[in-house]
C-alpha cells in the first residue's frame, strides 16, 4: 500500500464527509492533500517506512481568515476521525508530529520553505534551500476548489527562473569537475584515502544534483537523492547505474574511468541543450562558459563557484 494513495482514500472517505457535514462553509474553500516530509510524499515509502510517521492522514489548508474562524474547531473534529483506516494506523514518532492536520496556507509554506508565498525575485530563489523546495514540491494535492494553495505550489513546481538554474548548473559543473576530475586522482597519488573517499562521495552527490537541475527537478534530501535520480528522463538511469558501479567497486582505476564516462555524458548533454559550446572534457571549463550565459546583471557578477 502506497502512503500517498492511502492518504487520498482516507480524505475521500473521511475528510470530505467531515467538511460536507460539519463545515459546509469550507467545502468550496479548503484544500487538501499530503505534502511535506516523509518518504510517502516522494512515493518512495515501503514496508520499512511504516514503523513511524506513516499511515492514514491528510492536510487541510485554510486561508488566514478561514483558519482564524474555523481552525480550532476543525482541528478538534479532525482528531476525532477514525484512527484505523483500511487496517492501518498512523504511528507518530517524537519528531513526526504536525505533518498532517489543519494548517493556515501561509504558515504551512513558511514551515517548508521559510516564506509564506512563492519567491518573487531571483534573489528570493537563491535564499531558499533546494531540499526545502523539494519537500514543498513533493506529494499531491487531492482537492482545492478555491485554488489559493495550488497557485503557490504551481509557482514552485515551475522550477527556478532560467538565470537561477543556469547559475546553479554552472556552479555544479565547477564542483563536479573539481572533486571528480581533479581532486580524486590527486588524493590517490598522495595516498590520502580519506580525502579520496570524500572527493568520490562529493562527486557523486554533486553530479546527481546537476542531473536534477538539468531535468528541472529539485534534488531531495540526501537519503532519497540516489533513489530519485533513477527515474529522471535526462541521464537519470545512466547516472544511477554508473554511481552504483562506483559505490560497489574497490578498484580506484575503474572508479576513475567511470567518473570520466559520467563527465563525458554530462558534457554531451550540456552541449545538446545549448548550455555550452566548449569542446573541453573538463567540466570546470564548461562551468565558466555556462556562467557567461546568465542575463541578469546581479547574477552575472556572482562568483562562478557560488550557486
Amino acid at each position: 500500500m502506497n502512503g500517498l494513495e492511502l492518504a487520498e482514500r482516507y480524505f475521500t472517505v473521511c475528510g470530505l464527509p467531515l467538511l460536507r457535514n460539519g463545515f459546509p462553509a469550507l467545502l468550496e474553500r479548503a484544500a487538501s492533500g499530503l505534502i511535506g516530509l516523509g518518504s510517502e510524499c516522494l512515493g518512495f515509502d515501503d514496508e520499512i517506512s511504516r514503523d513511524h510517521d506513516w499511515g492514514p492522514g491528510f492536510c487541510l489548508w485554510l486561508t488566514s481568515s478561514d483558519y482564524e474562524q474555523f481552525g480550532r474547531s476543525l482541528t478538534a473534529a479532525y482528531k476525532n476521525l477514525p484512527k484505523v483506516f483500511e487496517g492501518f494506523e498512523r504511528k507518530i514518532s517524537e519528531w513526526g508530529d504536525g505533518r498532517v492536520g489543519i494548517f493556515e496556507i501561509g504558515r504551512f509554506y513558511r514551515s517548508l520553505i521559510g516564506r509564506n508565498d512563492a519567491p518573487q525575485t531571483v534573489h528570493d530563489w537563491l535564499r531558499l534551500q533546494e531540499t526545502n523546495l523539494s519537500v514543498a514540491a513533493a506529494g499531491k494535492v487531492f482537492y482545492d476548489p478555491l485554488g489559493e494553495f495550488s497557485e503557490i505550489r504551481q509557482k514552485l513546481l515551475d522550477f527556478y527562473p532560467d538565470d537561477v538554474r543556469t547559475l546553479k548548473i554552472a556552479a555544479r559543473c565547477m564542483v563536479v569537475g573539481q572533486s571528480g576530475q581533479y581532486n580524486y586522482q590527486r588524493c590517490l597519488w598522495r595516498h590520502d584515502y580519506f580525502a579520496a573517499q570524500y572527493a568520490e562521495t562529493k562527486f557523486c552527490s554533486d553530479v546527481m544534483s546537476l542531473i536534477y537541475l538539468l531535468n528541472r527537478r529539485y534534488a531531495p534530501y540526501y537519503k532519497w537523492m540516489m533513489r530519485g535520480v533513477e527515474d529522471l528522463p535526462l541521464l537519470g538511469a545512466f547516472i544511477f547505474e554508473k554511481i552504483t558501479d562506483i559505490m560497489t567497486s574497490g578498484d580506484h582505476e575503474k572508479k576513475r574511468i567511470i567518473i570520466d564516462e559520467i563527465c563525458a555524458a554530462v558534457v554531451a548533454q550540456l552541449q545538446s541543450e545549448g548550455l555550452s559550446d566548449s569542446a573541453s572534457r573538463f567540466l570546470i571549463d564548461h562551468g565558466q562558459v555556462i556562467h557567461e550565459k546568465i542575463i541578469d546583471p546581479s547574477l552575472q557578477n556572482m562568483n562562478v563557484w557560488v550557486g
